[in-house]
């Protein structure tokens, strides 16, 4: 069966297929990974039922939740449901422990993520007159390929991604007549001011929309990039871990983010106890694959705030909406899409050092530079030499030592550290 499909079911057919994948999930979970298999013996023991035998969707309470650390715990294939030889894709990205997220896709995998690219995309109103361009952080990769993927399903002209400069992403931007761009709202705000100070008019490009991911955005930015860029504005939700751009996307009326409930479901809890929130509370977004053979993922806490909105959207799409909220339920940073630990700061200076030094992280958006994560190190004795140029080789081996391993551009500073903040 596909979306287009799904969406076409009446509102009975649609929860029964939900729960029909839900079981197949867990069933698969509890067969194929040690991790969920271990979960579910201790449940049936504690409750003496067998968990995956759910009599429906809101019984999805009853199971315990998936937390980043868990992924980290289980690098690099420990929570795989399938053999490697079915695996025909490896992502990698940053993880917010010392060790990466990596999942894995079979052939069905990827074909379901295509479709679901496709319908983000078509519900921005792209067609194959459409040229996009996809500009984000190395740190999201793989949401560049994936858009890239979506993109060639509808046909449209695709320039995949590429790391560029701002001056070079212009220039391409331009040249190419790219009618839609895909990046973050840092980025965009970063090229609108590269636009305007090459004193080039808006009304010289050929862009027609902007889909914006890895951040939430409020209505006032939008307003404002749309008035300053002469375009319109989406936003689409989604995850590293899984990873996938578009799980959430908004159609042409911009009420909220459609989930793509065929192949997701979605609850908002509250952070500290856990308990389920109805319609309209905000909380915690916590997600479950229903279609992911490869990698599935049971009640996953993502530290995203979200609401769900109860009312169908006025556009006829069945599909459940959230709204996307700023801040985080958790301490985790969140740099153009990327997502940080602050203690993985910590313990990797730790690791490099040999000792816990003192120090406070900022992430800094310079009105005219690309944002980056500041990290200020407290001045000790033990750390640095009297030497300029050995403590320049140290500052410099701690620099790309963070970026290599947070997947994010970062600088690092000598000042007080841990005695402000």
């Amino acid at each position: 069966m596909d979306g287009h499909d799904f969406l076409d079911l009446a509102a009975a057919e649609r929860e029964q297929l939900q729960f029909e994948r839900l079981q197949s999930t867990l069933n698969r979970a509890y067969r194929n990974v040690p991790f969920h298999q271990k979960r579910q013996n201790e449940l049936a023991a504690a409750s003496g039922r067998d968990p995956s035998l759910l009599d429906s969707l809101a019984d999805i309470d009853s199971l315990p939740f998936m937390e980043r650390q868990d992924l980290g715990e289980h690098y690099p294939y420990g929570l795989f449901a399938v053999p490697l030889k079915d695996i025909v894709r490896i992502h990698t990205a940053p993880g917010t422990t010392f060790n990466p997220t990596v999942s894995g896709y079979t052939c069905n995998d990827l074909a379901a993520w295509r479709s679901m690219m496709a319908r983000g995309l078509g519900a921005a109103g792209l067609t194959s007159q459409d040229i996009l361009q996809i500009s984000l952080d190395t740190g999201l990769n793989n949401w560049g390929r994936d858009y890239k993927e979506g993109g060639e399903t509808l046909a449209v002209g695709v320039i995949p991604h590429t790391s560029l400069s701002a001056e070079k992403q212009l220039m391409v931007l331009r040249d190419y007549k790219t009618s839609v761009l895909v990046t973050t709202p840092t980025q965009a705000t970063h090229l609108a001011g590269h636009l305007f100070r090459a004193d080039l008019n808006p009304t010289a490009l050929n862009l027609k929309r902007i889909i914006l991911v890895g951040e939430p955005v409020d209505r006032q930015f939008r307003v404002d990039l749309e008035t300053q860029l002469h375009t319109e504005t989406w936003v689409h939700f989604g995850l590293s871990e899984l990873p996938g751009p578009a799980i959430a996307f908004e159609c042409g009326l911009h009420q909220g983010l459609h989930i793509q409930e065929d192949h997701f479901l979605a609850e908002i809890i509250a952070p500290d106890s856990g308990r389920p929130l109805p319609p309209g509370e905000a909380g915690e977004l916590v997600l479950t694959t229903l279609t992911a053979r490869a990698f599935p993922l049971i009640r996953f806490r993502t530290g995203e705030r979200a609401r769900l909105l109860e009312a169908p959207c006025p556009c006829g799409r069945p599909l459940k909406r959230i709204e996307w909220l700023e801040k985080r339920t958790d301490a985790l940073l969140n740099l153009n899409g990327v997502r940080v630990n602050p203690q993985l700061i910590q313990a990797h200076l730790s690791r490099q050092l040999g000792f816990s030094p003192r120090c406070i992280h900022t992430v800094r958006r310079p009105p005219l530079e690309a944002p980056f994560l500041e990290v200020e190190i407290a001045v000790e004795e033990r750390l640095f030499s009297d030497e300029i140029k050995v403590l320049e080789q140290r500052i410099r081996a701690i620099r790309l030592m963070l970026r290599e391993n947070l997947g994010v551009p970062v600088n690092v500073v000598l000042g007080e550290g841990g005695k402000r903040g």
